[in-house]
């Protein structure tokens, strides 16, 4: 992590990325406690977070226009987009006003796809392949270890202000980001000319991914897993309602938990990826996100404390081991549709798994519920787990070669006798 942070270029995306992030900690969950605390409802307040992962449906054409432009341009527009459409919050004043939040979090779920897609694709450009996991590993170690202050300094500042201070923090934060961006210097030429029309264009990304051996087991496996993921946006309020007897501000205490979990995931995440390869990383992720689910069908703090540890180990390997693999397996003028259709294979079952979690909860047994969400993402993870010689380790800083299928060898011969005189 140490030698990428080492690099001028990437030092200054990591800091404009810090201040975006800061922005995302603070508004996300600060966003459902709000509805919260407008309607008194669960599954209003889980239905916030479905309303961010919604828009992942339009996946194929947010990466197709990401792909027709430069990457840092692109970038600082996003930026500055993302800050006007959180606007609309400051007018918020009662239960009347939460469609206005449905609203802006389905907008801010179609920004946050687009700088995902954009980002990945600068990542690219600036960081050598050898250090891809290095790089991704840092943004996640920061990510995940805002989750300490982030959710926390939100619940809190929305029940000591409101919430216009949350949308002004917010909106200053990716403000930064974009300035910041600004300052950085990119070679970059303009978009290739495609060479497909029409929808062919718009599904070139999704063709990569089914065409990839590695991509398409890794999306397959998540996929699974986020079927029944989302279910825990809802169940989390239910397990400190109904299980703790405490209000739904606690949930920011249990958040900054599962961000210790996450910092030391962060952490480690590039060295899992060198150790056990792209698919090995995200499987160990998703597998450990079984046992964290059965631990939060006992409601006990101590036990929700060693789960949400869990879980937030869980979330940076998924994360540096899916986007590093995107990112090698990807050509680079595909990279913005890639990203952009993975994330949501990955989201649009987590999104549907959301809004049915909201409903589900209202019926069963919270606890039922997260034993199921535990058995279903254990299987997924043994599912990616048998997938992970597609992508072999790493030795040193060099990757170990995949070896050769018999037809690449008589097409290794063919070439030479056509080069002999």
């Amino acid at each position: 992590m140490r030698t990428v942070l080492r690099r001028p270029d990437f030092r200054l995306l990591f800091a404009a990325l810090v201040a975006s992030m800061a922005a995302e900690s603070i508004l996300l969950l600060a966003l459902a406690v709000w509805v919260k605390d407008l309607t008194g409802s669960d599954s209003m307040a889980g239905a916030t977070i479905f309303a961010v992962i919604a828009p992942m449906a339009l996946a194929p054409l947010v990466g197709w226009v990401v792909d027709r432009y430069r990457r840092r341009p692109f970038f600082i527009a996003a930026n500055l987009v993302a800050a006007v459409l959180l606007g609309p919050l400051l007018t918020v004043r009662d239960r009347t006003d939460v469609w206005v939040i449905y609203v802006v979090a389905a907008l801010y779920g179609l920004s946050y796809i687009t700088l995902t897609a954009v980002l990945n694709a600068l990542i690219r450009q600036l960081v050598p392949a050898e250090l891809l996991p290095d790089a991704n590993g840092a943004l996640q170690t920061v990510r995940q270890g805002l989750r300490l202050i982030g959710p926390l300094a939100g619940a809190g500042v929305y029940a000591a202000v409101g919430g216009w201070l949350l949308v002004t923090l917010a909106m200053t934060g990716f403000l930064v980001a974009a300035a910041v961006v600004g300052r950085l210097r990119v070679q970059e030429s303009g978009p290739p000319r495609p060479v497909r029309r029409g929808p062919a264009e718009l599904g070139a990304g999704l063709r990569h991914l089914a065409g990839e051996a590695a991509l398409r087991r890794a999306l397959l496996g998540y996929g699974l897993g986020s079927l029944v993921m989302g279910f825990t946006e809802s169940l989390i309020f239910a397990y400190v309602d109904l299980g703790l007897g405490r209000d739904a501000a606690f949930v920011g205490v249990l958040v900054m938990v599962q961000g210790v979990g996450g910092l030391v995931g962060g952490l480690f995440s590039a060295a899992v990826v060198r150790r056990f390869g792209e698919v090995g990383a995200l499987a160990a992720g998703v597998t450990f996100f079984g046992p964290a689910a059965l631990a939060l069908a006992y409601p006990r703090l101590w036990l929700g404390v060693v789960a949400l540890l869990l879980a937030g180990v869980s979330l940076p390997l998924t994360m540096v081991g899916l986007h590093t693999l995107v990112q090698r397996r990807t050509p680079p003028a595909l990279l913005g549709r890639v990203t952009a259709a993975s994330e949501a294979l990955v989201s649009g079952p987590q999104a549907a798994s959301i809004g049915t979690g909201a409903l589900l909860v209202g019926v069963f047994d919270y606890r039922l519920l997260f034993a199921l969400v535990g058995a279903v993402t254990t299987a997924a993870g043994l599912y990616l787990w048998r997938g992970r010689g597609l992508t072999p380790p790493a030795v040193g800083s060099a990757r170990v070669p995949t070896p050769r299928r018999p037809l690449d060898d008589e097409m290794l011969a063919t070439a030479r006798r056509r080069r002999a005189p």
